[in-house]
Order: structure tokens, then C-alpha cells, then sequence
């Protein structure tokens, strides 16, 4: 079953949780648009998820969802408001949801880790969940080791679930590959940055438009805390301090309010660009729906131009 079916939208895309940029207007212009908006949970505290929820419910009435990462300190609470509110689908992130998913599959919702290793999929797979994320490196944020090429067929092979791929998908190609490897669809973060409804700030979608193939690091990956961002001033420093043996919790200042730099103020020498290794395919400001529907008819086309290539 294709991942459209599952959630009963348009498109088989969700969209996925970025802390600070997927709030809940974001969220229900992506759902308005045709695929799963999501309320990313990261940067809030409980009473301003509670708040997104009601802004989201009023901008839609498609079906939207929301991401919670349980590093989050307020996580527990979070994982109760949102089977209090009968959320219809949640993703996860930055830790095991186990302890959370029967009381979530009881308010109704569907459960979706998000995960960078077979290991954790098999252990969620157990606790009934609806289905994996399995994305890879390439992606923008908070990464693992493995690529999407890597990861994804691997998950596939392991868990009798739906299997959603994650990380370096932008156009049709990349989506034809990932349902090749074994996904019923795809989560989309990069490649939303440059919407004409995501909520950050002109000079940081410009960034993501200007960046090339090599524009982006991976910051944390000594202490154990790797994040995908675009090339600064910021990213340069922290990584010679990095490099020099600076500990965690230096490092922890030196990039406190990093994020909400690039994403509120547009500061895009000491703010945190957050975006995948496919920005460098990005090249204009469009509409979510246009975003969606290249995708979807780039990979049908693709896909056709193959066969035919195989007929011949």
C-alpha cells in the first residue's frame, strides 16, 4: 500500500518535523497541498504545541500530524497532549517512542518513527507501530551514518512495515529510487525550505537556493551530536573548536540560538542553515503544490523513460 492510501491524502509525502520552521500553519499548508503536514514539536515547550495544534486545525481540514522529539524535556507531556488532542499521526525522533505508542494507538493515531539504523527499526516494529522512516545522512538536521541508498532496502528487509524513505529526495528521480529500494513514499524537508509557505526567513531560503553540491557540513560528529547545516562563518568555528577538543557543553553554547538565528533573523554567517546535500538542486522560491506534483509526475515520467528505454 503506497503511503497516499495509508493516510488518506493526495500525494505520498509527508512532511517532515523541522524544529522552528514547521509550525502549524506551515504544517496545514503542506496538508492543503496535498501531502501530511507535520507540527514539528522540537523548539517548543508543551503549551506552544497545544497552540499550534488548534492554529493548525483551524487553516485545515485535511489530515496533519505531529513530530516529537524525545530528547525534548518536555517530551512526556507532549506524548499525552497529543493523545489527548486524537492527532492522527505522529512521528518520532531522537529516541525510542516505545513507551508511548500503546497509549497513542489507543486515542486512534498512527505511529511513525523516524530512524538511522536497522537496530532501532526492528525494535520499534515490536512495539506496533504503523510503519518506519528510515532516513538517511544526506538529509538536513539531526543525522546518522547511513545513506538513504544504504538504509532504506535494509529496513525494508528487516520489518513488515511501511517503509518511508527520508533524506536526499528533491526531484522524480531521487523519488523513483527510493520506491526501487523498497519505500511506499517519502518524507520532504530540504526541498520545502524553498516554498513559498515555509515560515523562514528570505535570506535563509536564498542560502538553500545558492548552496552547490558541496555546501553543506556536518557539525557534532566527535562528540556524537551530528547535524547536517549549510557552510558558515558559524559551522567553520565550530568545527576548529570541535577539531582543538572543545567539550559538549562549550560546544552547546557556542551554537544556542543558532537555529532560530537563521531561521527568524535571516543570519546566515552565525545561524544554523539546517538543509540536506540536495539543496544544491534547488534553484527557485515555488508554491508547496508545485513542489508536490513535480515530484510525484518527475518520478511517473522517469519511470516511463525507462521502460521505454528497456523496450528498445
Amino acid at each position: 500500500m503506497r503511503l497516499d492510501e495509508l493516510l488518506g491524502i493526495e500525494f505520498p509525502f509527508i512532511q517532515g518535523g523541522m524544529a522552528n520552521i514547521a509550525t502549524g500553519a506551515f504544517a496545514a499548508a503542506v496538508s492543503n497541498a496535498g501531502a501530511l503536514g507535520l507540527i514539528g514539536a522540537g523548539g517548543m515547550d508543551t503549551n506552544m504545541l497545544r497552540e499550534h495544534i488548534q492554529i493548525c486545525r483551524g487553516l485545515t481540514q485535511k489530515p496533519f500530524g505531529v513530530n516529537i522529539m524525545l530528547m525534548n524535556p518536555h517530551a512526556k507531556e507532549m506524548a499525552q497532549l497529543v493523545a489527548d488532542e486524537k492527532i492522527p499521526v505522529i512521528t518520532t525522533g531522537a529516541g525510542n517512542p516505545s513507551p508511548y505508542i500503546a497509549m497513542w494507538k489507543d486515542a486512534g493515531a498512527k505511529v511513525f518513527p523516524v530512524v538511522a539504523s536497522v537496530a532501532l527499526a526492528k525494535l520499534v516494529a515490536r512495539s506496533g507501530v504503523d510503519g518506519i522512516i528510515a532516513e538517511g545522512t544526506e538529509s538536513g538536521g539531526h543525522v546518522g551514518e547511513l545513506t538513504t541508498m544504504a538504509l532504506v532496502p535494509q529496513v525494508a528487509d528487516a520489518v513488515d512495515l511501511p517503509v518511508i524513505a527520508a533524506g536526499g529526495i528533491a526531484d522524480g528521480r531521487q523519488l523513483l529510487a527510493a520506491y526501487a529500494l523498497g519505500a511506499c513514499g517519502a518524507q520532504l524537508g530540504t526541498c520545502l525550505l524553498v516554498s513559498e509557505e515555509c515560515p523562514i526567513h528570505e535570506n535563509y531560503k536564498n542560502a538553500v537556493i545558492k548552496a552547490k553540491d558541496s555546501s553543506t557540513t556536518v557539525t557534532g560528529r566527535i562528540g556524537g551530536i551530528p547535524v547536517r547545516i549549510l557552510k558558515n562563518q558559524m559551522t567553520r568555528a565550530y568545527l576548529s573548536r570541535e577539531k582543538a577538543g572543545a567539550d559538549k557543553e562549550e560546544l552547546e553554547r557556542f551554537t544556542l540560538g543558532s537555529l532560530r538565528r537563521a531561521v527568524f533573523d535571516g543570519d546566515v554567517n552565525n545561524g544554523s542553515l539546517m538543509a540536506g546535500q540536495v539543496a544544491g538542486m534547488l534553484g527557485e522560491i515555488r508554491p508547496v503544490r508545485a513542489i508536490l506534483e513535480d515530484l510525484s509526475q518527475g518520478a511517473m515520467h522517469r519511470l516511463e523513460a525507462l521502460c521505454g528505454e528497456e523496450r528498445k
